[in-house]
């Protein structure tokens, strides 16, 4: 029994659960990026490139035979992953980007000033005194 609570108190602490509450998010956050980048983004952009697909591109090291299958480098499914991952990770900034500007607060403005100088000797004095301290002066 000592194993299982000792498994139990680690499963329960903060660090553990928030870790997987995270991980939970970030999947389900990772699916709506995809949405948005396969259904809202890649239609225009294939639209403008006209349909690109540089799936089929390779090169192949060795032919097929009647016993082996072809040797081929799919340079073409690269180059494909590698612009899905660039308009991935520019739909996630431009989607950070803005949740960071709705998400800022206006500054507050400056704290109106509690002391003023004394204009006859210059001296910091409270802003409703009606008298200097320092040099009696009437303000």
């Amino acid at each position: 029994m000592g194993m299982l609570k000792e498994f139990r108190d680690f499963a329960m602490k903060g660090n553990v659960v928030d870790m997987a509450v995270g991980i939970i998010i970030g999947g389900a956050f990772g699916k709506i990026v995809s949405s948005l980048v396969s259904d809202v983004i890649m239609p225009p952009i294939g639209l403008l490139l006209g349909g690109a697909d540089f799936s089929h591109l390779a090169w192949t090291i060795r032919a097929k035979t009647d016993t082996a299958a072809a040797v081929t480098i799919n340079y073409g499914m690269f180059i494909n992953t590698v612009l899905d991952f660039l308009i991935v990770a520019a739909a996630i900034f431009l989607v950070i980007k803005q949740m960071n500007r709705l998400r800022q607060s206006k500054p507050e403005p400056p704290a109106a000033p509690t002391t003023k100088p004394c204009p006859r000797c210059f001296t910091q004095i409270a802003v409703q005194a009606t008298r200097c301290p320092a040099c009696t002066s009437e303000l």
